[in-house]
């Protein structure tokens, strides 16, 4: 349960960045944004939300003794797979006229599934 409390917490803190650098370059799009220029928003913060992610959940999440070596190739794949998961959806979304933010909220709930049990039990096992 600490695990799980702690893997969410983190979670919290890469999506918090995710959505803040998501928002200050959608800001800075004049006029309405487009649908690549959401998803390339989107990647940006997704980015550095993963970034801060490996560091929580490695060190306090999961405490690992897994070398970085092996833990960041494991994180960044399961990474990866949700960022394409998050940019599809998003795009998707887009495309069919729902709000930027109203799509990112979809798309970091499609990309949330399935990600603790991975980390868990591979990236940081």
């Amino acid at each position: 349960m600490r695990e799980f409390a702690s893997y969410t917490c983190a979670g919290a803190v890469g999506t918090a960045l995710h959505y803040t650098v998501f928002v200050l370059v959608m800001g800075a799009f004049s006029g309405a944004p487009s649908t690549s220029g959401a998803v390339w928003a989107s990647t940006v913060g997704a980015t550095l939300g993963a970034v801060t992610n490996y560091l929580l959940n490695y060190r306090f999440s999961f405490r690992s003794l897994r070398p970085h070596r092996e833990a960041v190739p494991r994180f960044a794949l399961v990474a990866a797979v949700s960022l394409a998961i998050n940019a599809a959806t998003l795009g998707a979304l887009c495309a069919e006229g729902l709000p930027p933010l109203a799509a990112q909220l979809a798309a970091t709930a499609a990309a949330l599934v399935g990600g603790f049990p991975f980390n868990r039990y591979w990236s940081f096992a």
